[in-house]
């Protein structure tokens, strides 16, 4: 069976520390699949934050999920710091992905993610393209 894969860059532009609460954890006792695509949307915000942008206001623009993929490595448990080392890639016309490679306090792989990110206008319910001001940005670091 074909398994998906994962590039993590090697440049990172943000990291994002956050705790795995105990509302995290599913019935095996350790993080959720669930719960860990809201750890990395926590992150993300964090990092558009960190460049003085939202999903909501990108520029001019906003932002929708295209497509996620995620893979995992190990187990994270209740009281584990996580460590999300992001990045921004493949930067386009209309958007970029944003890799995320979640390392817990001991620094062991817990997973590797990357998600699609489109410009889009939420009034006119349509794709738009990268505002200039956010590629040069996100270039200029990539």
């Amino acid at each position: 069976m074909a398994r998906v894969q994962v590039y993590i860059p090697a440049h990172s532009h943000f990291t994002a520390t956050i705790p795995v609460r105990i509302t995290d954890l599913n019935y095996g006792n350790h993080l959720g699949n669930d719960a860990l695509l809201a750890i990395l949307h926590e992150a993300r915000m964090q990092l558009l934050q960190n460049f003085g942008y939202s999903e909501l206001d990108l520029g001019g623009a906003s932002l929708i999920m295209a497509d996620v993929a995620i893979v995992y490595k190990g187990e994270g448990f209740y009281g584990d710091v996580l460590s999300i080392n992001m990045a921004f890639d493949d930067i386009n016309k209309y958007g970029f992905d944003i890799t995320y490679h979640v390392l817990n306090q001991n620094g062991k792989e817990v997973a590797r993610a990357k998600t699609g990110m489109l410009c889009f206008n939420y009034k006119e319910r349509k794709l738009m393209s990268l505002p200039d001001e956010v590629k040069a940005k996100i270039e200029t670091i990539a």
